[in-house]
């Protein structure tokens, strides 16, 4: 039981951490635009290598 008395103190400081981490995700502007870094990943950036000429 003893180790009770480093184990909750522990998991609510970690808690407290990922909060603190979530929260200033949230007023960074992490979550702003949830679709538009899905449409970059499929986007077709580059053109199209031309063929070579016969």
């Amino acid at each position: 039981m003893e180790v009770m008395v480093i184990l909750v103190p522990l998991a609510l400081g970690l808690g407290l951490v990922g909060l603190l981490g979530f929260l200033w995700s949230l007023k960074s502007g992490q979550y702003d635009d949830l679709e538009g870094a899905a449409w970059r990943a499929i986007a077709d950036d580059e053109p199209a290598p031309n063929p070579p000429p016969d």
